[in-house]
């Protein structure tokens, strides 16, 4: 497969301006020559006119022609004049070589003395008076008339030239600076580049890219965020598993051992749930970053089917857990993200309600959203906390439950990825935490 060569828009520019440049300016320097030589035709034709007209008050008659006087120049025969009688009898011949007399009054061609000469006619009184041109003589000087106009097209052909070549070269000189700035940028400076100066028609491409380096340069550092907070929240868990794998092996007796046994598995068990929640947030700030489609979803049914995979944990605790009111709805979302947002709140609800508790859930309709509703028998959480309870990693001083401070965080990534309102409070009703989600509705 043959490679087509790069398409340059300087090029393009140039190559079709100075194009129609070049046949402008020859159209224009025929047309100029054309028309120059039709009006130097037209104005010898008038000046023998006006001289044939000049000598209409006629020349005295005494039987002989009046020759003119003897010159250097007699062979020269540009330009004649001679005069006749009605009869034919010359009055006046301008040269010693008369013409043949023209019978036809007003403009002709008469071929003499080996050339073509312009002959005007005009009859006066009793005289016939002819005024004549050499052709040849004429064409030369029209010729010289014209060639004067078109020069100065070929001098101005050049010079536009050469202006529409800086015009374009300076216009798309912003254009190359951009590209110069890419160009030797390192692979991690993602800063914007600069839109000043630029014109209208490059101004939104270079926004755009800007708006792009954007979203990657926040995609970055969400990246590294999140590697250097999973780094530190991993080394905790880790360390732990080493210590018990070492309690294990050094146990005594089979009680001593079993009860490392416990504690390995405990462990082990906290790790793989930090895992799956980092992983969970990884895939949510993914989905933000990248900003995949959304579909149409029913809230409504995605809370039913979080709390049947909830139900099996909170009936372990003898947990009262219920969808007390589910009024029909749609988002636009992503169902899987709804999903680990709902079950997300109700393990959380599960883990810090105490035994026999109850934990409800509602989907309300307001006029201009969906609400998500899951309110607990629980502890709360104080007003201090409940802004940093929504960080990654965080845990409130005191708590007695295990956990890795990631729950609330990725709900907080799902419902900002939704354009969601996300609010803590305490439950009027059940005394514990009122977790609050506002969906814009679809309809």
């Amino acid at each position: 497969m043959s490679l087509q060569p790069p398409h340059s828009l300087r090029t393009r520019l140039l190559w079709f301006l100075l194009a129609a440049i070049s046949v402008t300016a020859v159209a224009q320097a025929l047309i100029a020559y054309h028309t120059a030589r039709a009006e130097a035709d037209e104005i010898f034709d008038y000046h023998m006119q006006q001289t044939a007209m000049s000598l209409r008050s006629g020349l005295p008659v005494n039987g002989a022609a009046t020759p003119a006087k003897e010159s250097h120049d007699e062979e020269n025969f540009d330009f004649v004049v001679q005069v006749w009688t009605a009869g034919g009898a010359p009055v006046f011949q301008s040269t010693r070589a008369a013409l043949p007399q023209a019978a036809v009054l007003g403009f002709s061609d008469v071929r003499a003395h080996g050339t073509t000469y312009r002959v005007f006619s005009l009859q006066a009184h009793s005289q016939i008076i002819q005024v004549a041109q050499d052709m040849a003589a004429r064409r030369e000087m029209a010729s010289t008339l014209a060639l004067r106009t078109v020069g100065a097209i070929a001098v101005m052909a050049p010079l536009l030239m050469l202006i529409v070549w800086w015009v374009v070269s300076t216009s798309l000189a912003p254009v190359s600076r951009v590209r110069r700035q890419v160009s030797e940028r390192q692979a991690d400076d993602l800063t914007e580049v600069s839109e000043a100066g630029l014109p209208d028609e490059i101004r939104p491409l270079v926004h755009e890219l800007n708006l792009l380096l954007k979203r990657v340069r926040q995609a970055f550092e969400a990246q590294k965020s999140f590697v250097a907070d999973a780094a530190h929240e991993l080394r905790s868990p880790l360390a732990a598993l080493k210590l018990q794998a070492q309690g294990l092996e050094r146990a005594a007796d089979s009680a001593t051992r079993a009860v490392a046994v416990r504690r390995l598995t405990a462990g082990i068990d906290r790790a793989t749930r930090l895992v799956e929640q980092l992983l969970v947030l990884a895939r949510q700030q993914a989905n933000a970053d990248t900003g995949g489609k959304p579909e149409s979803v029913s809230l409504a049914e995605v809370a039913r089917l979080s709390v049947a995979d909830v139900a099996a944990s909170a009936q372990a605790r003898h947990i009262d857990l219920g969808l007390a009111r589910a009024e029909e709805g749609q988002i636009m979302g992503h169902p899987d993200g709804l999903r680990i947002l709902v079950r997300n709140l109700l393990d959380n609800a599960v883990k810090y309600t105490p035994t026999g508790g109850t934990i409800d859930v509602e989907v309300r309709r307001d006029p201009d959203a969906l609400v998500l509703i899951v309110q607990d028998s629980g502890p709360g959480i104080p007003d201090e906390d409940r802004e940093r309870v929504l960080d990654r990693f965080y845990r409130i001083t005191g708590t007695q439950t295990t956990g890795s401070g990631l729950g609330l965080a990725i709900v907080r990534s799902i419902a900002d990825l939704h354009g969601a309102r996300l609010s803590l409070d305490r439950s009027a009703r059940l005394g514990g935490l009122r977790v609050q989600v506002s969906f814009p509705s679809d309809r």
